[in-house]
Parts: C-alpha cells; sequence; structure tokens
C-alpha cells in the first residue's frame, strides 16, 4: 500500500488508548482531535455528485463480477479443458473478496479512504488482465483471487465514502442506489456473462473490466481529494489480519466443500472446522492482547454494531441463500426452463430496491425508523409462512406475488441496519465498522446457504434423502421430494427472519444526528 502523504499532526502528540467506550470525556477529546486534524470546506452538491457517480462504478464493478462469471463457466471449462475444477473459479473471489473486507476497512480508517479504494481499482483491474489472458484454468483461478483481492473492499469503502459526505439522517437515500447497484449487477450480470460467452468470447467477461476501472479511477482521483479526512496515523495489526484472514478462508472453504466434495461428517470437513475454530480464537485472543488491533474493541463493544450486525447478515444471508436455490424450486416445483427460472428471481431483486427506496427515505422523515423494517421483517415472515404451508400446491403467478412481498419486508432492513451502525461509531472508526458489518454479512451468506444446500443435497428433513446432481442431470427429479425439502428450506428462511427481526429488536434506536460521533456519544454515555 503506498506510504499516506506527510500530514502536520503526524508530528504531534500519540493520542491516549481507550479499551472502553464507556468513557463520554475521552471520546469527546477524540472527536475534537478528529474535527481539528483535518478541516474542509463543506461539500456542494455538485462535489457529492461527482465523488458519488465514481463510487458507484467502482462498486459496480465489484458487484457485477460476483455475476457475470457464472453463465460463461462451461464454456471457459470447455476452452481450457478442464470442467472438473470449475467451482474454484468462483470459489477463488469469494475468498478473497470475503477475506480482506475487514482489512481494507482498517486501511481506510489508517492512510484515508482515497487511496485504498484507488489501490482495490488498480489491483482490481491487474487482476482482470490477469484473468482475460489466464491459459490455464488453475492460472484463471489464481487471477481471480487476486481480482477478489481488490474487490473485496470497494463495497465497503464506497459505503463509508458516502458516510464521510452525508450526515446520518440523510444517508437512508444514498443506500437505495447501492442497492439498485446490486440489482443491476444480478440482472445484467447472468444475461451479459452468457451472451459474451456465446457471441464473443469468454476473456471479453475480464476485458471490459479495463473501461470500468478506468472510468471508475478517473472520476474518483481527484474527486476524492476534496473528501473530509478522518484517517489516524495508526499501525496495521499485521497478526490479526493474518489470523482473521485464515480464519475466513478455511470456514470458506468448509462451507463450499460440505455436502458436495466431501460428507460433512468427513475428516477434511472437521478438519477445516476445527482449525478455523483455533484460528477464531487466537483473532478473539490477539484482539484483547495487541495494542492497537485490527478491529477496534469499542466498535465490537458498540450495542448498535453488535445487533445491526447480526441482523443484518441474519436478512442478507436469507436473501443470498434464497436467490442460489430458488431456481431449483423453479425448475423441479414448476416445471420452468433454466432460463425462465433466472427470471423467477425477478420480484425477489426488484421488490429488494423498492422495499430499501421506501425505507431509506423513511429514515429522512420518521424519528422511530426501526419500525418500518421491524413491520417489514414481520411480512416477509409471515409470507414465507405462506409459501412453506402451500408449497408446491401455489401457481407461479400467487407464488410471484408473495415472493415480492417478502423482498419488499427484507429490503426494508438493509438501509436502516446500515445506516444505524454508521451513525453509532466516531468518523475516523467509519471504514472499520462498515467493512465489519458487510464481512459478517458475507459469511452470514455463506452460512446459510450452507444450511440451506444441507437441506437440499443432504436430505436434511426429507428423511436422508436430498436431490442427486444425477438426477437433475437427467431430469428424473422426484417432484415430492422437491416439494417436502423446500417446505424445510422456506422454514429455515422464516427462521433467518426471525433472528433479524430479534436481533433488530435489540439494537439501540439512537437518533439520526447531524454528525456521527454525537450518535457515538450517546451510545458511550448509556
Amino acid at each position: 500500500m503506498p506510504h499516506l502523504r506527510t500530514r502536520f499532526w503526524r508530528m504531534t502528540e500519540r493520542r491516549p488508548r481507550f479499551r472502553h467506550s464507556s468513557n463520554a470525556g475521552a471520546m469527546s477529546r477524540m472527536d475534537h482531535r478528529v474535527e481539528t486534524a483535518a478541516p474542509a470546506a463543506p461539500l456542494s452538491e455538485a462535489d457529492i455528485r461527482t465523488i458519488f457517480y465514481g463510487i458507484m462504478v467502482a462498486m459496480f464493478l465489484a458487484a457485477l463480477d460476483q455475476t457475470i462469471v457464472a453463465t460463461a463457466m462451461p464454456t471457459i471449462g470447455r476452452e481450457l479443458n478442464d470442467v472438473a475444477h470449475l467451482p474454484w473459479v468462483v470459489t477463488a473471489y469469494l475468498l478473497a473478496a470475503t477475506a480482506v473486507t475487514p482489512l481494507y476497512g482498517k486501511l481506510a480508517d489508517i492512510h484515508g479512504r482515497r487511496i485504498v479504494l484507488l489501490s482495490g481499482i488498480v489491483l482490481f483491474v491487474l487482476g482482470s488482465v490477469a484473468c482475460a489472458l489466464a491459459p490455464t484454468l488453475w492460472l484463471l483461478v489464481v487471477a481471480r483471487f487476486v481480482q477478489g483481492l481488490g474487490g473485496g473492499g470497494l463495497i465497503a469503502l464506497a459505503q463509508t465514502i458516502i458516510a464521510d459526505m452525508v450526515p446520518p439522517r440523510e444517508r437512508g437515500k444514498y443506500q437505495v442506489y447501492i442497492a439498485s447497484v446490486f440489482m443491476a449487477s444480478s440482472l445484467l450480470g447472468p444475461v451479459l456473462g452468457g451472451f459474451i460467452a456465446e457471441k464473443l468470447h469468454w476473456s471479453v467477461i475480464f476485458w471490459i473490466n479495463l473501461p470500468l476501472g478506468l472510468a471508475a479511477y478517473l472520476m474518483t482521483f481527484g474527486a476524492l481529494k476534496r473528501l473530509p479526512r478522518y484517517e489516524r496515523p495508526h499501525r496495521l495489526d499485521l497478526l490479526g489480519a493474518v489470523l482473521i484472514t485464515s480464519a475466513t478462508v478455511t470456514l470458506l472453504l468448509a462451507l463450499s466443500w460440505g455436502g458436495t466434495h466431501y460428507p460433512w461428517g468427513s475428516a477434511p470437513i472437521l478438519g477445516l472446522v476445527a482449525l478455523s475454530t483455533l484460528l477464531w480464537l487466537g483473532f478473539a485472543w490477539r484482539l484483547r492482547s495487541a495494542q492497537e488491533p485490527l478491529i477496534p474493541l469499542d466498535v465490537l463493544a458498540n450495542p448498535v454494531v453488535r445487533w445491526g450486525t447480526v441482523a443484518a447478515g441474519f436478512g442478507m444471508g436469507t436473501f443470498i441463500g434464497l436467490t442460489i436455490y430458488l431456481p431449483l424450486y423453479f425448475e423441479t416445483v414448476l416445471g420452468l426452463s433454466a432460463a425462465s427460472s433466472g427470471l423467477g428471481l425477478l420480484p425477489l431483486t426488484c421488490g429488494t430496491v423498492i422495499g430499501a427506496t421506501a425505507s431509506g427515505r423513511a429514515l429522512t422523515r420518521i424519528k422511530h425508523y426501526k419500525r418500518v423494517p421491524m413491520a417489514g421483517l414481520t411480512v416477509a415472515i409471515l409470507g414465507v409462512a405462506g409459501l412453506a404451508v402451500f408449497s408446491g400446491r401455489m401457481p407461479l403467478l400467487p407464488f410471484a406475488m408473495l415472493l415480492t412481498l417478502i423482498s419488499l419486508g427484507l429490503g426494508t432492513l438493509l438501509p436502516v441496519a446500515t445506516v444505524a451502525i454508521q451513525n453509532a461509531v466516531l468518523q475516523h472508526q467509519l471504514g472499520t465498522a462498515t467493512a465489519v458489518a458487510n464481512f459478517f454479512r458475507q459469511i452470514g451468506g455463506a452460512l446459510i446457504v450452507a444450511v440451506f444446500g444441507a437441506i437440499v443435497l443432504g436430505g436434511i428433513g426429507g428423511g436422508g434423502a436430498g436431490l442427486s446432481p444425477e438426477s437433475l442431470r437427467l431430469g428424473t427429479v422426484d417432484r415430492e421430494l422437491m416439494i417436502q425439502l423446500f417446505r424445510y428450506v422456506f422454514c429455515a428462511t422464516g427462521m433467518g427472519f426471525a433472528a433479524a427481526l430479534y436481533c433488530l429488536g435489540r439494537m439501540t434506536e439512537l437518533p439520526l444526528r447531524g454528525r456521527s460521533v454525537e450518535a457515538a456519544q450517546a451510545v458511550s454515555g448509556e
């Protein structure tokens, strides 16, 4: 990472170390130093728009590459003469992007948002070039890992930069655009990937990242110079970074391989789980013993961050699980084609964006902003209960209507959780808190996808009989068995939404004020 330009406060006295967030006076002194360390003129509306468009392009880069590769994978496997190891093309990106997310947040709080975001874009583009030029599948896997190292922090950094520019009360409407980026990538990615692989060449999937990456770089290079500066001259906890990265990679490997490459109770899976547990324990020890831990203890102890992160993790994780396994329901139970099953996800993605839009706008007008997502999650739970009760007996149209209702309710959670977390921490901790929230959302998604996979593929709840890949390939799937299995999937979905609702209810509802540090001091004074 390039060195930060010398700043005048590098010569100031080393700041005191505070282990707990309960010292409101200490936090006030820290807040004063943050406000006086980097004075900057208020951003104009034109400045905000310029920065915002640039980071949206950067975010679209990372979001698109998670979806565009899927439909091109069969073509890639055929042309590179290796079909057996194709899942690694997706897994490598997921492992890298998830593992480095909290690291990006900490680096942004230390060195500033601009240099970290630009470095992520450059690394992502270099990885894309390596992907396009890869002559073998395993070199493509390595290049995808490098690409994930660059793309892993772009989404969290974009949310952090928005928080730097816009006060908490106005931040909800910008979270709507973030949700729109994800919807666009979810809809365009599979279609664009399949078209390019069929009509052009699979490498074009990665070459198109060059103009997009260049646009994102140029749009943010100058604009981010006007961004307020809140970083602190601290040291990076390298041991903590190694421990959390290793723990994440081993856990995701266990979740990716369990039930597919190896049985869940096999020695490799149990060994990975045991190793991940030891590494997580080591990371917990490092948090308590390091002078400057990778994730500050006062951030983890913050009740808004804690409960908001867990609530979003359950909600977003369940949403990811549904998007992965619902096409299987459409094909095996409702008899749709593979192309039509992808279109069947439109109510889920569009409804989520509409719900996020309504909730984000309500943040600017409603004092008790938790009530909107709590009502939305209650509606989503009732909708999922309807899917479970009428599984296999509901025609496509009412199923799509119920799915829209569920996604509308779920969408209300996403902007509220993000804004509430950012509203409750000090300004110089925004990057860390936002990245930690995104990190645990991704971990939650991997866990819930593994649970859904254990139900559908492992037959949990279905008398031990799960979906056989051979029967799916031959078209001999037992419809009644799939109805029974998905009834358990929908029940698990309802439990995930219920857990999100419970955690949201436990989250402290701080006033959305003009400055994030004021809300953080309100937490510390409790």
